[in-house]
């Protein structure tokens, strides 16, 4: 593009592109569209036919398209059609391969799935587990404690957050667990009920369940692997602690060993001491005597490839963790350990899954960066999903790959086999990846509440490892919701692309330091596509804004 006067809208933005391809012809040929698309969108698979095939979808001008031509309002109709969003649209099926062990991807979970609220009053709703499962949610945490006339009951221990059945909890799932992927879900299990309790909710989930609950491992003969997410589709996993198995003493009585300490009592323990210090501060350092939870036999056959085991350290797991076992953390013990050993960390995820929560001092339900974890391979990386903002954008962002189906394969660089790999240290032998990105304008942008024209920028951040986290912003326009026009350049260097989420976040300047979120757009670097593309924004809540957008230009190399 000729850098004559901006051009006043979108409209005369895609005007001077038709122009310049058109040559002076009144429409433009086959041929013509052709060089655009390998030259600008670098679709460079692109033939004569799919330029053919773009002008039958898209020109209405029966004369045009009889002599194979695009009159511009066909072009335009195309260059703001789903065919130049700048999320690749093949990636909105599943096309990654489904057949690696469960510990190969990036799994999308939720934590204390049960709240629509903060943790100590809020409320516990059946709905939030819908809305988890309809964003693609594969791993549900539930709280369960016991509860009058035999009933477990689910909430936030030690708290004043209202209660739902676990029955009902189970009911809900049932009915929602496949309603956007096929691909299985995990019932994580936080376990304060007694055996009878626990009873009950084995029955429920046997009889709730039915099929979809795996009761036996799978046949296929396993290579000391989990199983795959093709393996196990349309099937929901219980995590949970498991009894060891029974020994038989010289009386042929059976003895039940159970585990000493076990994977929730970290989670427990850090609620109870959380809550315990917000509702009396004095009780707080006094540790309360916790009685021990002993697993129902019941409960315990049900818990097959996922069963929880306290962390010790890497090479205690190295030496006698089982590939079906699995460990929780919270956020600050796995920020430690990736800082202090990242390549074990990374090592130990190959084989084992490991989940991480929230720390219990977020009592306001607000969320980490799920990036810090994903860097390390981590594959259960959960986030309260009630809670809005950027942690919720990049883990929406993330997990839109992949047809939404909730599991994305991890990055050959999180699996490789050289011991030495870690993503924490600045020195990377790999060539980076340059990445241009032309902000050229936005279009119909939301006007607040107050009715007042923004005054937007656009910044633009990109998340991954620690040195490839960069944001930058453009200049501000005064006063212009419709058309705002930036026209900036801006280049970043990307060590590891294939980790890599690009962000989109428009904001209002609403003084010389301040701005207010208007809309943003989260994808992977992976699903870029290249040349003039448009952007789709999201309000703060996930929604679709449109017809607000942004108009890019990308390239990388």
């Amino acid at each position: 593009m000729s850098k004559n006067k901006a051009p006043s809208s979108r409209r005369a933005e895609i005007q001077h592109l038709y122009q310049c391809y058109a040559a002076g012809q009144t429409t433009l040929p086959a041929c013509a569209l052709l060089r655009f698309l390998h030259k600008e969108q670098m679709e460079l698979t692109a033939n004569e036919e799919t330029a053919e095939s773009l002008i039958d979808r898209y020109e209405i001008e029966e004369s045009a398209r009889e002599s194979r031509c695009m009159t511009f309002e066909g072009f335009l109709r195309y260059m703001e059609s789903k065919d130049c969003c700048v999320f690749d649209q093949a990636h909105t099926s599943v096309y990654q391969d489904m057949d690696q062990p469960l510990s190969s991807y990036f799994i999308s979970s939720s934590h204390n799935t049960y709240l629509m609220g903060d943790q100590l009053v809020g409320k516990s709703h059946l709905d939030a587990y819908v809305c988890a499962l309809r964003k693609g949610c594969r791993c549900l945490e539930i709280d369960c404690w016991d509860g009058p006339d035999m009933e477990p009951v689910v909430y936030h221990g030690y708290t004043l957050t209202t209660k739902i059945l676990f029955k009902d909890v189970i009911s809900t799932v049932e009915q929602h667990a496949f309603e956007v992927s096929v691909y299985p879900v995990i019932l994580s299990l936080e376990n304060h009920c007694c055996q009878e309790q626990q009873e009950v909710m084995a029955q429920y989930l046997i009889s709730i369940l039915g099929d979809k609950l795996l009761r036996t491992p799978l046949d296929h003969p396993t290579t000391g692997d989990l199983p795959s997410p093709n393996d196990l589709k349309y099937k929901i996993l219980i995590k949970n602690k498991k009894l060891k198995a029974q020994v038989k003493t010289e009386t042929e009585e059976s003895v039940d060993e159970v585990e000493e300490d076990e994977e929730e009592d970290d989670e427990e323990d850090e609620d109870q001491q959380t809550t315990a210090k917000f509702w009396s501060p004095r009780k707080a350092g006094s540790k309360t005597k916790k009685k021990k939870v002993v697993v129902a036999e019941a409960l315990s056959d049900l818990v097959i490839y996922t069963r929880s085991v306290k962390f010790i350290s890497f090479s205690h797991a190295k030496d006698n963790q089982n590939f079906y076992e699995n460990t929780s953390m919270a956020e600050k013990k796995a920020r430690k350990l990736a800082k202090a050993s990242g390549a074990d960390f990374i090592q130990h995820n190959q084989r084992f899954l490991s989940r991480i929560y929230p720390a219990g001092s977020r009592t306001s339900s607000s969320n980490y960066n799920p990036q810090e974890f994903w860097n390390v391979g981590s594959q259960l990386v959960a986030l309260n999903f009630q809670s809005l903002g950027f942690p919720m954008d990049l883990n929406d962002g993330r997990f839109q790959d992949n047809g939404g189906c909730g599991y994305i394969l991890k990055p050959a660089v999180l699996m490789s086999s050289q011991r030495s790999f870690d993503l924490g240290s600045s020195q990377h032998s790999v060539k980076p990846t340059h990445l241009l990105l032309k902000v050229i304008s936005g279009s119909n942008l939301p006007i607040p509440r107050s009715g007042k024209a923004l005054d937007p920028f656009v910044r633009v951040e990109t998340h991954g490892i620690a040195s490839d986290s960069r944001r930058k912003n453009t200049h501000t326009v005064k006063n212009n919701s419709l058309s705002p026009h930036w026209d900036a350049d801006m280049n970043f260097s990307i060590s590891f692309p294939e980790l890599c989420l690009l962000r989109f976040c428009v904001r209002d300047q609403i003084g010389l330091l301040s701005s207010e979120f208007v809309g943003q757009y989260t994808l992977p670097f992976t699903s870029l596509k290249k040349g003039y593309r448009w952007v789709p924004l999201r309000s703060r809540d996930g929604c679709s804004l449109d017809p607000a957008s942004l108009f890019v230009f990308v390239w990388y190399s």
